[in-house]
Formats: structure tokens, C-alpha cells, sequence
């Protein structure tokens, strides 16, 4: 018994947030879409987070991170792979000296709460991007902000999508690219700020994927990631009804296995659930890898949650900036493993 005190005592240092009496430990049975007040999340590593959705702004010292002025923007190609190169705002020469070449297509990645820059969604995708194509990826590194409380950082989603949209639009102004060779890709928060980024900029981006949009806070909200984001915008779910979004927000929405937990291979207590949310990326790296993931299109929400579906075809995700496809709701069946 005196070890499980000292468990859950730890758990609560870790998460920030004492753990109320009727909130399981690590366990997110308990949680109601725009209902509950506590909600279990993990962050970029998957270390688990007690998270008060109705906790308190942090100090305004943060002024400057919530309008996305902290936002960082790191280039790879396949000259670069692994060695970022630092782009700056209205700085000319940090485009100039780097490997950015406006002739090829341009890759946007933002990455979500309590992450960084160097979080697996943004590597796992960068690479798989550089595996098939010769692009320019960019990755969004918001992490002074995304750090904060999980209040603070998702009403800081609209500041930071509005300056890489002004951002982006500078870039391609200044220094070549064509919005038809554009794709914006974001993960949980991320997703958000994507959704803002391509609203900023018109709409103009060819995709916009919004990979398992965040869901607290995000029901009804208009900050939220939605179709008029881009030309053509995706949302692959998988962790719906808990830390991510149920509802559809793009043209196409993906519901693999359901589109929520527990995703195949994830498995045990509140892990299944942050397992799940972190499959979205995981297969859409995939996708762009070996664009195998076949959906059905399906007649409403349900048929999309049982997986039984059984209308036009529309491949999930995939490495292509020009994808089209019959707006709607599709699911599919994966497998448990990469690459699924």
C-alpha cells in the first residue's frame, strides 16, 4: 500500500496537477468530450501529464511566444538531413546561406503540447518526406509555448499558425516556391496551428493534414482545424472522443480502426490512449512511404466508428501535393506494427 502512495505522490509531481480523488491514476476512463476537467496526455516522448483543462493562463511574460513571435523555423533537405539550418523571419541572408531552394516542394511540419522541435512526430515524418522526395522541410519549433500549461499553449494555437503563415508567405515571396507544391502537416495541437497557418495565408496551400487534430478544447472551436484551411485538407484520426477531435475537420477525414483507441498493437490503461494518439503520425509516415492505406468511404460518423464501410475508395495521406479526392468520411483496418 505505502508503494502505491509513493507511485501516485510521483505521478502528481510529474503531471504538475494534484490528482483528485475520483480521477483514476493514469487512466482516462473517466474522460467526457467537453465534459471532464482532467484528461491524462502525454507529451512528445509520451511521459505521461495530469492536465487541468481549466487551469489558469500563464504570466504574461509569455506575451511574445502566444502571438508566435518565439516560433522557430529549422530547414532539412536531403543536404541537411539531420543538421538543421535556421530560417528567420524577414532575415534575407539566414535563406540565402541555407540549402532552401524555391524550386522544390516545401514540407511543414508543427509538432504539438510539451514538444519540441526534435520530437519523434517531426522526425518520423521528416524522414520518410526525404526518403521518396528532394523537398524542403520545414519543422515548427514552437516549444517555449507548447511547454507551458496545456490552457496557455492551446490559446496560444491561432498566434502561432498566424506567423508561419506570414512567415511562409514571406518566404515563398522572397524567395521562390509555388503554393501548388505546399503541404502543411501538423500533429494534435499542431494540427491547430496548421489549420490558422493555412487560413492566414488564404487558403492557398495545395494540403493541409491535420494528423489526429487535438480534441480538449477544440469541440466548437473556431481555432480549430477545419476545411477551409487549404485546397485540399485531411485529417487522419485516431485517438477520437479523448485526446483527440471525433469530429470531421477537413475534406476527407480517415478513421482507421475506428478512429479512436484502442488503436491495434496499443494496449494498457491510459497508455492505450496516448498509443493511439501517436499512431496518426506513425502511419502517415507511412503513408508517404509506401501510400498503401486504402479507405472506404462511409454514409455517416457510425458506420465510420465500425469500420463498415463500404463506399468509393480514397487512399489515406500519401507523399503527393496534389491530392484530390471525393470529400467525405473514410475508414480502413491496419496492422499493429510498422508499417502497418
Amino acid at each position: 500500500m505505502k508503494v502505491l502512495v509513493v507511485i501516485l505522490a510521483f505521478a502528481a509531481l510529474c503531471a504538475g496537477v494534484p490528482i483528485p480523488e475520483d480521477i483514476p491514476p493514469q487512466d482516462n476512463s473517466h474522460y467526457v468530450e467537453g465534459v471532464s476537467r482532467y484528461v491524462w496526455m502525454a507529451d512528445g516522448e509520451g511521459e505521461l501529464h495530469l492536465v487541468d483543462l481549466e487551469d489558469k493562463e500563464d504570466d504574461l511574460e509569455f506575451a511574445d511566444a502566444r502571438n508566435g513571435a518565439d516560433n522557430q523555423y529549422w530547414l532539412f533537405t536531403r543536404s541537411n538531413r539531420n543538421n538543421r539550418q535556421v530560417l528567420r523571419h524577414n532575415d534575407n541572408n539566414s535563406v540565402r546561406n541555407s540549402n532552401y531552394r524555391g524550386n522544390r516542394g516545401l514540407v511543414v511540419i508543427v509538432h504539438g503540447w510539451n514538444s519540441d522541435g526534435n520530437s519523434r512526430v517531426n522526425v518520423v515524418v521528416r524522414d520518410a518526406f526525404l526518403h521518396v522526395l528532394d523537398v524542403n522541410v520545414i519543422v515548427v519549433d514552437w516549444h517555449r509555448l507548447a511547454n507551458r500549461n496545456y490552457y496557455t499553449a492551446s490559446n496560444g494555437v491561432r498566434g502561432v499558425g498566424d506567423h508561419l503563415g506570414n512567415f511562409l508567405d514571406w518566404l515563398i515571396r522572397q524567395h521562390g516556391g509555388n503554393w501548388n507544391n505546399v503541404h502543411l502537416v501538423g500533429f494534435s495541437l499542431g494540427a491547430h496551428v496548421v489549420g490558422n497557418a493555412g487560413r492566414r495565408v488564404g487558403g492557398r496551400a495545395s494540403r493541409v493534414t491535420g494528423l489526429d487534430p487535438a480534441g480538449p478544447r477544440f469541440g466548437g472551436n473556431s481555432n480549430r482545424l477545419q476545411r477551409n484551411a487549404g485546397r485540399y485538407v485531411e485529417a487522419i484520426h485516431t485517438d477520437g472522443r479523448a485526446l483527440g477531435i471525433m469530429d470531421p475537420s477537413g475534406d476527407t477525414d480517415f478513421y482507421p480502426n475506428g478512429g479512436r483507441h484502442p488503436q491495434p498493437g496499443c494496449r494498457g490503461g491510459v497508455t492505450q490512449t496516448s498509443c493511439s494518439h501517436s499512431r496518426a503520425p506513425e502511419l502517415f509516415a507511412a503513408s508517404v512511404r509506401y501510400n498503401r492505406f486504402e479507405g472506404r468511404r462511409c454514409n455517416d460518423i457510425r458506420q465510420a466508428e465500425n469500420v463498415n464501410c463500404s463506399g468509393g475508395a480514397l487512399r489515406m495521406g500519401n507523399r503527393y501535393f496534389n491530392k484530390s479526392g471525393s470529400a467525405g468520411l473514410y475508414a480502413l483496418r491496419t496492422g499493429a506494427n510498422w508499417p502497418f
